[in-house]
């Protein structure tokens, strides 16, 4: 095999993260009104260990769903690591307690081989995809982008796992701009752990290995990704500042002034603003109007002239003492204005 080839497979594995039950639940019990009569599909998870299909298939009654499928990526070449990865890719389909008995039991769970490597992207994936109503899993972090627009060119619902930095990616950012995606609920701060394959090597230092031998890692910025609407999104930003010039200095290579906390948003203020991108945790859009964003905003003309050279990607600058301060990536809003 290649070498190219062999480094994808690697990375491939290291992608290869197992959610937890308790986070799944936290975050999905604010979607319920969504699923009754719905067909679920979760294509990215092992069907054999998943937490996703668990928990659907757990509360499968409770919220009314039609059917639960579910899939995985199941590398095909048998020289990459080990016999373990030929195995044939599966898929998982479950469709309620037919034997009444108020449990979930093997032959209730209907079990098929596919044809080729489970890949989402592929013909017979894509097939299940067609049939389903609503996308909830956990892809690959390399693949998000690609993940989200496969998902918004086939017009499905969903609730994924990523990156807090994927909101600035080119392929997410318009879209949560154009309030066609958006964060979810459960996710605010802080790291969240993680089951990973018994192979995958434990080098950090927020690695554990539990009783049962079961690795895990803790990732920093996960945030869950939804086009399903939540009442809690709608709740407003409490806001207590006033705009004081001294305070909110203005960019030097945009229009704006600086917020550098959620927190500090002034509510008598109704020009632009730049904030940072965990604002997106507690935005609401009927509150605040996404502008756009410093990567395509900042006019990187003018640090040119003041700097005599370039000084990295674009993003906005602050004068602080007589220096240019570079800022971190930052939104650009404005309040909206109340309905009388």
């Amino acid at each position: 095999m290649a070498n190219k080839d062999l480094n994808k497979a690697k990375a491939a594995k290291k992608d290869e993260f197992y959610t937890r039950l308790e986070d799944i639940e936290l975050e999905l019990k604010h979607y319920r009104q969504h699923f009754k009569g719905k067909t679920v599909l979760c294509n990215c998870d092992d069907p054999r260990c998943s937490n996703f299909f668990r928990y659907f298939t757990l509360n499968f009654e409770v919220l009314g769903l039609k059917k639960v499928i579910a899939t995985c990526y199941k590398n095909q070449d048998v020289d990459l690591f080990s016999q373990h990865e030929c195995e044939k890719a599966v898929y998982q389909i479950y469709e309620g307690d037919k034997n009444h008995n108020r449990k979930v039991d093997d032959e209730e769970i209907e079990v098929k081989y596919l044809e080729g490597d489970g890949d989402f992207r592929s013909k017979e994936c894509v097939a299940l995809l067609e049939e389903s109503d609503i996308v909830v899993t956990n892809p690959p972090f390399s693949l998000f982008r690609e993940f989200v627009s496969f998902l918004v060119q086939h017009n499905k619902k969903f609730i994924i796992i990523g990156n807090v930095n994927a909101i600035k990616y080119k392929e997410i950012f318009p879209l949560i701009m154009g309030n066609k995606l958006w964060l979810g609920a459960s996710i605010h701060s802080g790291d969240r752990e993680f089951q990973v394959p018994d192979d995958y090597p434990l080098q950090a230092s927020s690695c554990r290995i539990d009783e049962n031998g079961k690795k895990y890692i803790r990732v920093k910025g996960v945030r869950w990704y939804s086009n399903l609407d939540y009442e809690e999104r709608h709740e407003s930003i409490p806001l207590f500042r006033k705009y004081a010039p001294n305070d909110y200095p203005k960019y030097v290579n945009y229009d704006a002034i600086e917020v550098s906390k959620t927190a500090d948003i002034p509510c008598d203020y109704d020009g632009l603003m730049g904030v940072p991108i965990t604002f997106m945790d507690k935005y609401n859009p009927d509150q605040f109007e996404i502008v756009g964003m410093s990567l395509d905003l900042a006019d990187m003309s003018i640090i040119r002239e003041r700097l005599g050279r370039n000084d990295g990607g674009p993003t906005f600058y602050i004068e602080k003492s007589g220096a240019l301060v570079r800022l971190y990536d930052r939104i650009v809003i404005r309040r909206k204005v109340e309905k009388q």
